[in-house]
């Protein structure tokens, strides 16, 4: 055990972030962009010789200098990184690492859920966590000859959304919809679920579910560890794909639809490998066409929505929207949100 001790890197202090971000790319890791705290364990001559982060519940970007590996640095990283979690009162934690480091994450106490060979391993830190999740899903299996699903995060419901859910639901005898649960969109969790569960009402036909921990969007999943943004994006369809057909298989779900995406080239990409992926397990990848604004052919976006939002163009938006997310977005309910969006200054996804 090293006699060495683990202290906070403060956002504003330059040459330590200059210094972790060294030792990141010199141990083949680049610095995750979504970071809320990070520690870094100094030698005797303040040089930074291993590093930790975590973001939401997450621990990311470890990292020991090849140099001090074999010290115990990085069980003094983790166990640091925990205790931080434990004092904010983050209980379930989660990490993403090589195959190749999966077993010493073990060994301190996490748990594999999915595998992806030579990509990536996702943990966390609960023996039964993702069996109690699959156990709470089961509860809501329905028979039917014909049960499909579909994942949404609807960053907000547009009629896009509203299209592809009335298609699904009407070509199946059950739809389960998974709405991605994390707040990392500009429109929180619980105002985009009241928004598809509004703007669906009239289908009886659905079954609605939070994602919870086990499913995440483009948006926080890590990308330290791949090797370029092509890598990031099929890691992430993998991982997501070998999840969702775990849960597929518990819930009885024989489809999973998505939109067409000719403008987004994170989910084109995604797209392409569900749909190659999916049949493999026996789980039909429906893509269906984009609903267009009827004005120009343009296909109807979350992008788009937020852009008009941001104009402050309310007669575009209306139609762009169902009538349940307009009256939301007109109410002073929305005040808060509308003003996060014009405080953006990209708000197109890509």
């Amino acid at each position: 055990m090293s006699e060495y001790t683990v202290s906070k890197v403060y956002k504003s202090d330059r040459k330590a972030n200059a210094a972790v971000e060294k030792l990141l790319l010199n141990e083949g890791i680049r610095r995750d962009k979504n970071l809320d705290y990070t520690c870094a364990v100094y030698d005797e001559d303040y040089n930074v010789i291993a590093t930790g982060s975590c973001f939401g519940n997450t621990l990311r970007c470890m990292a020991v200098s090849h140099e001090h590996q074999g010290e115990g640095l990085m069980n003094e990283i983790v166990s640091h990184l925990v205790q931080y979690e434990y004092a904010k009162k983050i209980y379930h934690l989660f990490l993403y690492t090589k195959c190749d480091s999966a077993k010493f994450f073990g060994d301190l106490g996490f748990y594999e859920i999915v595998r992806i060979e030579d990509q990536i391993v996702f943990m966390e830190n609960s023996r039964t966590g993702f069996n109690d999740y699959l156990e709470r899903l089961a509860k809501n299996k329905i028979n039917g000859r014909k049960i499909a699903a579909l994942v949404l995060n609807a960053n907000p419901f547009t009629l896009g959304h509203q299209y592809l859910i009335e298609n699904a639901a009407g070509e199946n005898d059950f739809l389960h919809v998974f709405i991605v649960s994390e707040d990392a969109s500009l429109v929180p969790f619980e105002i985009r679920k009241k928004l598809i569960m509004e703007g669906t009402s009239h289908l009886k036909n659905l079954i609605y579910h939070d994602t919870g921990q086990y499913i995440i969007s483009n948006a926080t999943f890590p990308s330290y560890f791949q090797k370029d943004d092509r890598a990031v994006i099929e890691s992430h369809a993998n991982l997501d794909l070998s999840v969702f057909v775990k849960i597929a298989k518990v819930l009885g779900i024989n489809s999973r639809y998505v939109g067409e995406e000719p403008q987004s080239l994170v989910t084109g990409i995604y797209n392409e490998i569900m749909n190659k992926k999916l049949p493999e397990h026996g789980i039909n990848c429906v893509i269906v066409p984009r609903k267009t604004d009827g004005e120009n052919g343009k296909v109807i976006s979350a992008s788009d929505v937020r852009q008009a939002i941001k104009n402050g163009n309310f007669d575009k938006l209306k139609n762009l929207v169902p009538e349940s997310t307009y009256k939301f977005f007109t109410s002073p309910d929305a005040e808060s949100i509308i003003e996060k969006i014009k405080s953006t200054d990209d708000v197109k996804h890509y």
